[in-house]
């Protein structure tokens, strides 16, 4: 049986000086069960990991889908290293902020100019103060996680410290019921500057509903936004827009163009983003070279090699096997499986007296024993390999038969050996 013990007393040792002993929520001890998980990882390799216990994982998190091709890919690390021996930041503009706007222009149907952050959050607030500054409003409806800032976290339940009068100006929606959104136009007529959502998540939109999204947002005098943090550059080159057909006004962009380099992009109309010459948008770091050597590297490699097209494949794999173990071993009561191939999620449901906290738990103390690091979405990379594959698809032909057994008999919670996670802020 694996140890985690290395893994624990660290974690001990850095929640003394780290909330949640990790800068992100999502790769914090709430997501892991304790005793049973990992919660430092060491080093990676294309598509695996190795935690600081020397247990070895295919990872299917890649970094909360920040890594496209994979981790130390030779091509972006070589350019990476080669750019280190230039500088990495400068007392004027790198000649690399054009070269890579000038790539996401080019792949990107909206996108005429950009403009540069480090965290999707900054884009996606770039992206509503420009949006206010362009319509003369101040109300957003949105749709989907969008990051940390105030504008939008207050409209969640982690909203603590976020004014209330902030609160009062953003407006969730419902995902695929364009109704939900006629409402808030006609409670706050000629209010709402823009509509930001993200064009997918683990549901795909309805056939009509992202040009219908579109067309209201423009007949009511508001811009329309994509957040294509996840799905920019894995969909498809081009993002979720491309893949739809439906193009934004303006987009936000992260995680995977630079194969986890901290750098992100707003995007769009051109009309609408000069106005990035009289908003505040201004970063010490957004012209910082490294990334932007990191991104040139990744959009080219995406260009050039057939990245998205085998990310497909491989996630037809997973959507075809997890569905066959689900239907043969009659779970579905349980279990579902949704999303693009190139971000497949494994849904659960409370069932047969667990609840979807008690499922999870077992499904990840069991996954982590057998190599696979998982949050429930698989976030593919271009170094993935069919054995990769077959090795996740071969823990869940174990485990899910395992989890339907114990629900049958009610000793799920027997077999645990931790305690189950809790709710939490749900980030979609």
């Amino acid at each position: 049986m694996r140890s985690f013990e290395k893994s624990q007393a660290f974690l001990q040792r850095a929640e003394r000086v780290i909330p949640l002993g990790s800068q992100t929520f999502s790769k914090s001890r709430t997501q892991y069960p304790m005793g049973v998980s990992p919660y430092f990882i060491e080093r990676g390799q294309g598509s695996h990991v190795w935690d600081m216990d020397g247990n070895e994982y295919v990872d299917f998190i890649m970094s909360l889908a920040s890594i496209t091709l994979g981790y130390n890919d030779p091509d972006v690390s070589a350019a990476v290293a080669r750019q280190l021996q230039d500088g990495v930041i400068f007392s004027l503009p790198h000649r690399l902020e054009a070269e890579v706007a000038e790539l996401i222009c080019e792949l990107v149907p909206c996108a005429e100019m950009v403009r540069f952050g480090k965290n999707g959050s900054d884009a996606t607030a770039g992206a509503v103060r420009l949006a206010r500054a362009y319509t003369n409003r101040e109300h957003i409806a949105q749709c989907g996680y969008h990051g940390w800032q105030d504008w939008y976290i207050g409209t969640t339940a982690r909203n603590r410290g976020v004014p209330v009068s902030t609160r009062e100006l953003t407006h969730p929606f419902a995902y695929n019921d364009l109704a939900s959104l006629e409402l808030l136009f006609k409670k706050f007529p000629g209010q709402i500057a823009a509509v930001i959502m993200e064009p997918m998540g683990a549901t795909e939109p309805a056939p009509g509903f992202l040009q219908a999204v579109k067309d209201l947002a423009h007949a009511q005098g508001a811009l329309l936004v994509f957040d294509e943090t996840i799905t920019g550059f894995r969909l498809a080159n081009g993002g979720a827009q491309a893949w739809f057909g439906v193009t934004p006004d303006l987009a936000t962009f992260g995680k995977g163009m630079a194969n986890g380099y901290p750098v992100s992009a707003v995007a769009g109309r051109a009309d609408v983003m000069k106005l990035m010459e009289e908003i505040f948008f201004s970063f010490t770091f957004g012209g910082e070279a490294l990334s932007l050597a990191a991104a040139k590297a990744t959009l080219t490699k995406l260009k050039t090699q057939p990245v998205v097209p085998r990310l497909t494949q491989l996630g037809q794999t997973i959507q075809a096997g997890l569905k066959q173990v689900v239907a043969e071993h009659k779970l579905d009561d349980v279990f579902s499986v949704s999303g693009h191939p190139t971000w497949t999620f494994l849904n659960i449901k409370d069932a047969r007296g667990a609840t979807v906290f008690d499922i999870k738990t077992l499904l990840m103390q069991e996954q982590h024993q057998r190599g696979i690091l998982c949050l429930g979405a698989h976030n593919l990379s271009y170094a993935h390999s069919d054995a990769d594959i077959q090795q996740l698809l071969g823990m869940y032909r174990e485990v899910l038969p395992m989890i339907g057994q114990a629900l049958d008999t009610g000793t799920l919670r027997q077999q645990l050996r931790c305690e189950p996670l809790v709710p939490l802020f749900k980030v979609r």
